[in-house]
């Protein structure tokens, strides 16, 4: 499920290990980001470009993955505020980011895409294995 026939997508590309919840639909893939910990992306399985491409049924399916995304990094890593983002400019493939933010981040409260304000404060790996066993508890 992480490879598509889309040349050169890295969110096809993404590394199996990344992955902590999947079904045919969409996947959950924490992201390698050590200035935000518990960053994630979820990703719909198939190329579409824009939210409305889908049906309403397949709109709350992928809401209900990005929910259940916030509620697992809520359970497990207790942020201060949780950042939700479909952007795609730059990869027009329909994905969710959800990321934790802190405080003290390099950041906050600015988007982690700004300049930063600050030093952060160093955090450690979250805990996948928990990460992972909070979706499936909410997804199955």
């Amino acid at each position: 499920m992480t490879k598509s026939t889309a040349p050169e997508c890295e969110l096809c590309d993404c590394s199996p290990d990344a992955v902590l919840w999947q079904d045919a639909f969409c996947r959950v893939v924490l992201v390698d980001d050590a200035a935000y910990p518990g960053f994630c992306r979820v990703i719909l399985a198939r190329h579409i470009r824009e939210m409305t491409d889908l049906t309403p049924a397949e709109r709350t399916r992928l809401m209900d993955a990005v929910f259940a995304t916030e509620t697992a990094l809520r359970e497990v890593l207790a942020p201060d505020k949780i950042n939700l983002a479909s952007l795609g400019n730059a990869v027009p493939h329909l994905h969710w980011h959800v990321i934790p933010r802190f405080r003290d981040d390099a950041h906050f409260p600015r988007a982690i895409w700004a300049e930063p304000c600050r030093s952060a404060r160093a955090r450690g790996v979250p805990d996948r294995d928990a990460l992972s066993r909070a979706l499936k508890l909410s997804l199955g």
